[in-house]
């Protein structure tokens, strides 16, 4: 079994994403922490906010750093239970293979895939009540079913709501082919001895490790940011000008990447077969 060295990792990246249409996103936010316990800090854009490309391009620069690097949005869609990512559509045997078909069908600009989605409004993605049942667009990966039977609230079918989880993924698989190839994308490749892996992250798994409750793991003040920091060994953080839930589930994810990076169980999870991994991926964090 592999293990991650304590010092494989000197930098602790998490990023919250957006599917949001346009070029800019306030809602992407980037924070970074090094190792040992200093509070992570927020990551400067190089503009007003950052784009997806410029995330993108930012990481590309960086990929021999020692850095784990976590994104929350689903590196995949489901493909074990049906056989399928989107039964019907083109077949698609791999992540890999969706991440090309996706990127090749999508004319968005910066990496989004609002028009991969609208496309097949209805047959795969459920935008509302028009469509039908939303139960029957409903479908999960194996590791949102791994822990206790529990699933995660909403899938990447499911193209509604304030999350817009399906946004954000399928704009997220734009981004991971270009990163392909140039950084270790986990758990499709292997962690390598050297340079950056990005994995995916669901940053309430990291709330909850922190000790926040169930159903109340976003951070709106000082205070209760740096509750979560110190349950993970964190110094206090520096001030925000504004505490919105992309930056506090950042730090904060940044803190708990930096907390976890060495768990051969996170890394070894029981459910994580080869077919698995290479189909649909996994999040990191569930075990």
């Amino acid at each position: 079994m592999m293990t991650v060295a304590p010092d494989r990792f000197t930098g602790f990246v998490a990023i919250d994403w957006s599917g949001a249409h346009g070029t800019t996103h306030p809602g992407i936010q980037v924070a970074l922490c090094r190792s040992g316990n200093a509070a992570p800090m927020i990551v400067t854009p190089p503009g007003r906010a950052w784009s997806r490309e410029a995330v993108a391009e930012w990481l590309l620069a960086r990929a021999d750093e020692p850095w784990l690097i976590g994104f929350d949005f689903s590196f995949s869609a489901p493909f074990v239970t049906r056989g399928a990512h989107l039964p019907g559509d083109r077949p698609t045997a791999d992540a890999r293979a969706l991440w090309a078909y996706v990127d090749d069908s999508s004319d968005d600009p910066d990496l989004g895939a609002r028009s991969f989605l609208e496309a097949r409004r209805g047959t795969h993605f459920y935008f509302g009540a028009a469509d039908g049942r939303k139960a029957d667009f409903l479908h999960w990966r194996t590791c949102e079913i791994a822990t206790d039977g529990a699933r995660k609230p909403s899938t990447v079918y499911d193209a509604i709501g304030a999350s817009q989880v399906a946004k954000a993924s399928f704009a997220g698989m734009r981004l991971l082919r270009r990163l392909d190839g140039r950084l270790a994308i986990w758990p499709f490749d292997p962690v390598p001895p050297s340079g950056a892996v990005v994995v995916e992250i669901y940053t309430a798994i990291a709330a909850r490790d922190a000790g926040r409750p169930k159903g109340r793991s976003k951070m709106r003040s000082a205070d209760a940011l740096d509750e979560a920091l110190t349950a993970l060994g964190s110094e206090p953080h520096d001030p925000l000008g504004r505490y919105d839930d992309h930056s506090t589930d950042a730090i904060l994810t940044s803190a708990w990447l930096r907390t976890t990076a060495t768990r051969a169980d996170l890394w070894h999870p029981l459910g994580l077969t080869r077919h698995v991994a290479q189909t649909e991926g996994w999040t990191f964090g569930v075990s």
